[in-house]
């Protein structure tokens, strides 16, 4: 799924697995323990390659295949029941199998956690208003102040949901922008594209990368 890349997170591996639900695995011959060092490390910043190559010094032999399916059939999501005074939200674009698509993003500035992800096909005031009703299906937004650029459909989107919002350059949204450059600095080795994957299993992937992104901070 993902070519060689550099290591500029595994400083913070330190943190432990406990992020880590494993409850998917019936009978697999690989130690849990294993399981979920190669999530981090690939998560946190190894390819795929690098991922296994430290396992098998470790005497986990494993394919690149294996880890990549460990971090899917994992699908870690993110926590729900945050309350939340501002809330920052951005979107990104990803590059999946030579075609954009849209990350969507919202961000606890005071915490600098993740409150939801999405990835859509497009960026619309509908596809927005799905984000926004999951994001308080997940979370009591409804009285926090939304902190956003001068996206048309975006700030259409909350008025349509009746929620506060603030138009800011910098401030308190350059904690979204600050994780989103963060996103494309693990995934610069791919060009910021991920290659031969469906749009859900890259998601997969970004909710796996959001959840160890809270977890370490």
């Amino acid at each position: 799924m993902i070519s060689e890349c550099s290591m500029p997170e595994i400083t913070r591996l330190s943190g432990g697995c406990d992020w880590i639900d494993l409850d998917f695995v019936e009978r697999e011959r690989t130690p849990r323990s294993a399981m979920k060092l190669g999530i981090q490390l690939h998560v946190a910043g190894l390819s795929l390659s690098n991922t296994i190559s430290i396992l098998d010094t470790l005497g986990v032999e494993r394919s690149r295949k294996a880890v990549h399916d460990w971090v899917q059939k994992a699908d870690l999501q993110l926590d729900g029941g945050a309350t939340p005074e501002h809330v920052a939200v951005d979107e990104s674009v990803i590059r999946i199998n030579d075609q954009q698509y849209w990350l969507y993003a919202a961000v606890d500035p005071a915490t600098n956690h993740f409150l939801h992800i999405r990835l859509f096909s497009s960026y619309t005031t509908a596809l927005t208003e799905i984000f926004l009703r999951e994001l308080r299906e997940k979370h009591d937004v409804d009285d926090a102040l939304f902190l956003v650029d001068d996206a048309d459909w975006l700030q259409t989107a909350l008025q349509r949901h009746g929620l506060d919002f603030r138009y800011e350059r910098h401030g308190n949204r350059n904690s979204v922008e600050r994780i989103f450059r963060e996103i494309k600095r693990r995934t610069s080795s791919f060009s910021n594209c991920f290659s031969h994957v469906d749009p859900s299993t890259a998601e997969t992937w970004l909710h796996t990368f959001a959840v160890w992104h809270n977890a370490t901070n």
